[in-house]
């Protein structure tokens, strides 16, 4: 017999979402909150030419700027307020966490529960405004080296510029923090989301354009479909996929009544790093040619140029090592957020355990080591679902949207927005079943 949440969840349709004033309440917030997003993407900084920015951008839209174009939702081409994007944020987020596993106090300040959370999180905004005002800084100097970029370079148009883009990413960090309490979903991933999804009319329409001047032929763009449903069902697939393992509590004595023992699951997402992997293997693999395209330098040594034109995008070497970085980085950063012997001492503390293994130490080893299985095939995922597409992309120029590490975003947002959106409904109708209980109760006692 089906539970009563399955039941619950196979029941949801409008007419629950039209009673659910709350949840939509919500939803209007986030809308409201991405489109502000969208708008503050399209105020430029002030003392920009836009022509000479634009012709100087196009020449590095193939390297690291272009992804953090994809990311910023446009803002860097069009060196917006927003151009700095939520990435400060997330560096620091990651930071912070790398900081928490090798510096004891901060271990310590984790497991102090709210409180705990609330005192990192702070520090992460410090970690935040301090990365936001070194890259703006970068992009100000940057922005001046460029022929006839700036108008009236000086010391004013850097301070007025890190001001600027420093303020524009504590914006969205607030205004993502803003979504999650008050909105649905997670407002960083959202606001990464808005950018990705408000390029792809873009992306495809250029792909199109390509078709009927002949560039790509009718067959290939199909392929590109294809490929593009399949990479998306497979994101699917396994970002749901989890592995379960049995958890079992003892029977207990409550005063003179005696409880049952009780049994649960321990869910291991078969891919913990989520999106962290490709986003740092493609950051730092497009680091080098981005730089040498900034650089300009007509002396390079041959042994240089030999290195690039490797680890050019597409070209076999550069192949190689974003797989590797995706492989390092899926084990790395799951390592990072899951920590076995945590989770073991949570379960020895509840009583809990897993059938066959001793609580402790062995039940820990037991769980890095059904944790390090599963990472292997997550981490073979990721490598499919990013190199598929990076093949298609090198050999037929199209946008950096239609990539691996775009769908991969896309779809891990939606599905988890979906999730939530679904959570408050079967909320909202048990709510709705309490009600009416206490409601029947009353009656009948009058």
């Amino acid at each position: 017999m089906a539970s009563a949440a399955e039941q619950l969840a196979s029941n949801l349709n409008f007419s629950a979402f039209a009673k659910a004033e709350d949840l939509k309440k919500r939803i209007w917030f986030t809308v409201g909150a991405l489109l502000v997003y969208r708008l503050g993407t399209y105020i430029p900084l002030p003392g920009i030419n836009p022509d000479a920015f634009a012709q100087a951008f196009s020449s590095q839209s193939k390297g690291v700027l272009g992804m953090f174009n994809m990311f910023a939702g446009g803002a860097v081409e069009r060196m917006a307020i927003f151009a700095l994007g939520i990435m400060p944020y997330i560096s620091a987020s990651i930071i912070m966490q790398l900081m928490t596993s090798v510096i004891p106090s901060l271990e310590a300040l984790k497991k102090e529960g709210e409180q705990g959370r609330k005192v990192i999180n702070q520090y992460t905004r410090y970690g935040t405004v301090l990365l936001a005002l070194v890259q703006a800084y970068g992009i100000a100097v940057g922005l001046e080296g460029g022929s006839g970029i700036v108008s009236d370079p000086g010391m004013f148009f850097r301070v007025s510029t890190v001001i600027t883009l420093v303020g524009g990413t504590m914006f969205l960090m607030w205004l993502g923090e803003q979504i999650t309490a008050r909105g649905i979903g997670n407002g960083i991933s959202l606001i990464i989301f808005a950018g990705i999804v408000a390029g792809l009319p873009q992306a495809i329409s250029g792909t199109l354009e390509l078709g009927r001047t002949g560039a790509l032929s009718t067959g290939l763009i199909l392929a590109i479909i294809v490929l593009a449903v399949v990479v998306i069902a497979l994101i699917v697939f396994f970002e749901r996929a989890q592995r379960r393992l049995l958890i079992q509590y003892p029977k207990r004595q409550v005063g003179n009544r005696m409880f049952q023992g009780d049994t649960s699951h321990l869910p291991l997402k078969l891919n913990t790093a989520g999106v962290i992997p490709p986003i740092f293997a493609s950051s730092l693999l497009l680091l080098p040619a981005t730089v040498a395209g900034f650089s300009q330098t007509t002396n390079m040594p041959a042994w240089a140029s030999t290195v690039l034109a490797a680890l050019g995008h597409g070209q076999p070497l550069y192949m190689a090592f974003y797989a590797a970085m995706i492989v390092f980085f899926a084990f790395f950063y799951t390592a990072i957020v899951f920590n076995p012997k945590d989770t073991a001492d949570q379960l020895k503390k509840h009583s809990g355990f897993i059938p066959g293994y001793r609580p402790g130490e062995r039940t820990a080893d037991y769980i890095d080591y059904v944790l390090t299985r599963i990472t292997v095939v997550g981490a073979i995922y990721l490598v499919l679902v990013c190199l598929l597409p990076e093949f298609l992309i090198s050999a037929t120029g199209v946008p950096f949207y239609l990539g691996g590490t775009s769908l991969l975003i896309v779809v891990s947002v939606t599905l988890d927005t979906v999730a939530q959106i679904q959570g408050h409904l079967i909320a909202h109708q048990y709510e709705g079943l309490i009600k009416k209980s206490k409601l029947r109760g009353g009656k009948k006692a009058r």
